[in-house]
């Protein structure tokens, strides 16, 4: 319930009448999760930033967050959970985005970090970021969407909603988190497994 308390209705609608006015396609539009992501991609740190860049700042933060992870991880012991179960360190990040150097994915990835409201739109011919802000607000008060990233066929990524993936021609992969089970259960309406998109919701 908790995460779709965060997502008021009203937003949703307000990136699918961007995105279809701009297309002039059916879309599906969902809410992205977590934006805290992992990298595996050749120049960039676990936390997606370039290696070689701010080297003073990263130092301190390395010590700043590895006495956190100690606290941490001594409290995670001290109650039981270092059995070996799928719990990691509090500060382990989940890969989400691999490929070789300069992936073609970056140029999405870099614009949604630091979205404070991430939404995946997506037409037969286009895949699309788009940003509204914080989701728990009255839509009526927030800022009209804006287009973070786009491309259209031939350009576009391939998509697979089952894996929840999209993937480039130099075969980097972005794995994009979900906002909770409403957003899981707003894309079962266009689904027909394995993979077969009804596009207009009705299988």
């Amino acid at each position: 319930m908790r995460d779709e308390a965060l997502v008021r209705p009203g937003f949703r609608e307000r990136v699918e009448e961007l995105v279809r006015a701009r297309w002039h396609e059916p879309v599906i539009v969902l809410r992205l999760g977590d934006t805290d992501l992992g990298f595996a991609v050749p120049g960039r740190r676990l936390d997606g930033t370039v290696k070689g860049r701010r080297l003073v700042r990263r130092f301190f933060w390395n010590i700043l967050r590895g006495l956190g992870g100690a606290v941490l991880y001594v409290l995670y012991l001290a109650n039981g959970s270092g059995g070996g179960g799928k719990t990691g360190h509090p500060f382990q990040r989940e890969i989400r985005v691999s490929g070789p150097a300069d992936a073609q994915a970056l140029a999405l990835v870099d614009r949604l970090r630091g979205a404070s409201g991430p939404w995946l739109a997506c037409s037969p011919s286009g895949v699309a970021v788009v940003e509204t802000g914080p989701t728990y607000a009255d839509p009526a008060d927030a800022p009209p969407p804006r287009i973070l990233w786009e491309a259209r066929k031939p350009e576009a990524p391939a998509l697979s909603f089952r894996k929840s993936m999209l993937t480039w021609p130099d075969g980097s992969t972005f794995r994009f988190p979900l906002h909770g089970r409403a957003e899981e259960r707003h894309l079962r309406k266009f689904l027909e497994f394995p993979d077969v998109v009804h596009w207009d919701g009705k299988p």
